[in-house]
């Protein structure tokens, strides 16, 4: 049977269970093992448990693990609660100010916990509420938190980053590098367009009246509150480019990081650390059997020539290597609609990988462009996380047709921001060429 054929029934099957509902870790793995068995004969799954046992013997997974830990302690420990008090003290006088604020509050939250469900819920939870109580436009507040809280993936650590050097064989800290300004510049690109928005529109995010935007003393008292943000984040990043630390002990480092917000707090009890473990172990179990479906899956499609055929096809792409790398980045827009960014990675990278190197891009600045795409498909209906996230936590007043609609402004300034990257490789590869 010819590649072709092949390639078009082997992700044929992959939709074709999806649709039907099927869970992507069983659809992964059963299409890969089908594959095998009737490509390769009983002798490939030999292959499967070879690939399974380097993966699992891999001491950069533990980062995984610790990164989600810190981020469902953080999430609990009552660090939001005062980060949005000082927003609201600084900004609340700024049209749009309360939304920027929140971006503000997000970006911190990114360079503190590395998964973006955090943020997300966070600022849905404490956030939404206050800014439609003053009149916000619902779909500027949904949409600000919405892209906020996709900066988690980008502005290290980020998990997401740890899968992508686990697989390509990068440097993690030399990645984490690359995500720094990148997530600083949308950061900036999306506060610019929720203030540009209100000040052309100022019934979207009207300003807050005086008697709410407090006086200086409370506002320089309120500024206490990104002391610990600032300490965990010097704790994690500061050990991982001082070359204190790898990134898997600096995972360790920001869990007592983390757990020292819960004690000044006074956050700190078992309720808390039996909840934050049990969610940590559910959604550590689920990246950790999509990781190895999506290497049987990968292991099985390389099996079947799928680099050369993919190169091959690669060739017909007008534009050479601009066109190539347009070419990905149209894919991985439309399966970030509809799959998890886990899966995309672990599906795409292995094919991607190959076709990068050999035009020539620097696989650091590949990677801090995927991760952006990651953070698109994070916010694009129909199954973008940070959609469901945000469903849970949204006040009744708000449906799912209101948070997808809210979307798409935001994705445009992301965008763009894409762009700026692409156009200008030296703001991803400016930290990583300094400190490594």
């Amino acid at each position: 049977m010819s590649i072709e054929i092949t390639t078009f029934l082997f992700f044929g099957s992959l939709l074709v269970f999806l649709v039907l509902g099927l869970p992507l870790v069983f659809v992964l793995g059963g299409v890969a093992v089908v594959f095998l068995y009737f490509t390769w004969g009983p002798e490939a799954f030999y292959i499967l448990g070879a690939r399974m046992w380097g993966t699992m013997n891999s001491f950069t997974l533990l980062a995984i693990p610790l990164y989600i830990f810190m981020a469902m302690l953080l999430e609990r420990a009552g660090v939001a609660q005062n980060l949005y008090r000082m927003m609201h003290l600084w900004w609340g006088g700024v049209r749009g100010g309360l939304a920027i604020g929140t971006v503000f509050i997000c970006t911190i939250f990114a360079a503190m916990c590395g998964i973006s469900g955090a943020a997300v819920v966070s600022m849905g939870t404490i956030a939404l509420p206050h800014m439609l109580s003053r009149g916000y436009d619902k779909r500027l507040a949904l949409g600000a938190i919405n892209a906020g809280g996709g900066l988690g993936i980008l502005i290290p650590p980020s998990v997401l980053m740890v899968l992508y050097a686990l697989i390509t064989g990068v440097s993690v800290g030399k990645l984490f590098a690359g995500g720094v300004l990148p997530g600083l510049l949308l950061a900036g690109l999306i506060s610019l367009y929720i203030g540009i928005r209100c000040w052309l529109q100022p019934q979207l995010g009207p300003s807050l009246p005086p008697e709410e935007r407090g006086n200086w003393a409370e506002k320089f008292a309120a500024l206490r509150a990104v002391i610990l943000p600032i300490f965990i984040v010097l704790l994690v990043l500061g050990s991982i480019f001082a070359g204190l630390a790898t990134p898997t002990e600096a995972a360790a480092i920001g869990v007592f990081g983390a757990l020292i917000a819960a004690v000044v707090h006074r956050q700190l009890t078992w309720a808390l650390l039996r909840e934050a473990s049990w969610r940590t172990f559910s959604l550590t179990g689920m990246v950790m059997w999509i990781l190895f479906a999506a290497h049987a899956f990968s292991t099985a499609y390389n099996a079947m020539g799928a680099q050369s055929f993919i190169e091959g096809l690669l060739q017909y792409i007008p534009g050479g290597q601009w066109g190539a790398l347009g070419a990905i980045l149209v894919i991985l827009f439309l399966l970030g609609m509809v799959l998890d960014p886990v899966g995309i990675m672990l599906i795409t990278l292995p094919v991607f990988i190959p076709i990068v190197t050999a035009y020539d891009f620097d696989p650091i600045w590949f990677g801090v462009i995927f991760i952006v795409c990651m953070e698109i498909g994070y916010m694009t209906p129909p199954f973008g996380f940070n959609l469901f996230y945000l469903r849970g936590v949204a006040p009744p007043g708000v449906t799912m047709a209101d948070i997808y609609q809210s979307v798409w402004p935001y994705v445009g300034v992301i965008v763009i921001g894409l762009f700026f990257l692409i156009l200008f490789p030296d703001i991803v590869m400016y930290l990583p060429d300094l400190l490594y």
